[in-house]
């Protein structure tokens, strides 16, 4: 019987959030990064190589710290099995700490790939739970593993995901500038409680948000994208916010948002709009003297795929 040897898995990069959809909602984006998997023994000694290329590999660790390769080791805690000696190649695509979801990335990738060298023994539904696990939240790896948009929900027994149809119309337009913003730095802004008044404001704007993203209302789509829980404290963070989010719909966006915990902002606009507004980002910002890069995007529908690219007996 042939056993898996090498495996190249490619994960999507994702946008979280959408403005009042905290924590439990996310699309996934044409914009990737790759990753392979090669079982072998690099020495007698030595257990893994990491080997990383494209957009910030400098910035990426390459021993047993690297978050794609620890994902790879909690897949074999899981099963109760004993890792191989492995070497990874990463080719970056998706900018670090951007909002971009780049450690789900790692995450879904470490975890495919290790389920894929083990025979894929584990389903795609316990992969998610796992990836979950890891992360401590839904929005980016779900969308990251399954494709489209996702809307994640605890149930008795769970988590129920539901797909949220996405609009051809709708386009996203992601800003991302050349500075980092951790996680845990815009998470640090947030309050620690919430008014009745700002609670009921989002779940309406999440509820009309879901219904415009499906119909591609261009009203609905203005309404939508406002947010109570979040982007009040975490806009501080993001020098010049204000003035790109007038600049965006001035051009003739619907919204605009921070994607997932920032710096990179994301607008939805449509096809017509789609160039006029990522030149009035990106010229917004550069006149603040912030390089950033503008990407004119889609929704990834397929999410994380995996090809064998070697077996042995």
């Amino acid at each position: 019987m042939s056993v898996v040897s090498s495996v190249c898995v490619t994960v999507p990069a994702t946008t979280a959030n959408l403005g009042p959809g905290f924590d439990c909602i996310g699309a996934a984006l044409t914009l990737y990064n790759e990753l392979k998997f090669t079982q072998q023994r690099i020495n007698q000694n030595q257990k893994l190589a990491i080997n990383v290329t494209g957009t910030e590999a400098a910035k990426v660790s390459t021993d047993e710290s690297n978050l794609v390769y620890q994902a790879f080791i909690k897949f074999y805690q899981h099963v109760k099995q004993t890792p191989p000696p492995v070497k990874i190649d990463i080719k970056l695509g998706v900018p670090l700490a951007r909002g971009l979801g780049s450690s789900a990335t790692a995450i879904v990738g470490g975890l495919i790939g290790a389920n894929v060298l083990a025979g894929e023994i584990l389903t795609p539904a316990l992969i998610m739970e796992l990836a979950i696990e890891i992360e401590g939240h839904p929005d980016n790896v779900v969308p990251a593993l399954l494709g489209g948009c996702r809307l994640a929900a605890t149930s008795d027994i769970g988590w129920e995901i539901c797909d949220i149809p996405w609009n051809s119309e709708v386009v996203p337009v992601v800003a991302i500038p050349d500075f980092e913003l951790s996680t845990s730095e815009a998470r640090q802004v947030l309050p620690a409680q919430v008014s009745r008044g700002d609670a009921i404001f989002n779940t309406a704007h999440l509820g009309l948000l879901l219904r415009g993203l499906e119909t591609g209302n261009q009203d609905w789509l203005r309404a939508a994208l406002q947010d109570k829980l979040h982007q009040p404290y975490r806009k501080k963070l993001i020098n010049n916010y204000d003035a790109i989010n007038a600049a965006a719909l001035s051009a003739g966006a619907y919204g605009m948002v921070i994607s997932g915990a920032g710096p990179t902002l994301l607008a939805l606009t449509n096809t017509a709009n789609s160039q006029a507004v990522a030149i009035a980002m990106v010229s917004e910002w550069e006149s603040k003297e912030v390089k950033a890069q503008v990407r004119t995007l889609q929704i990834d529908n397929q999410g994380a795929r995996s090809v064998v690219q070697g077996k042995r007996q």
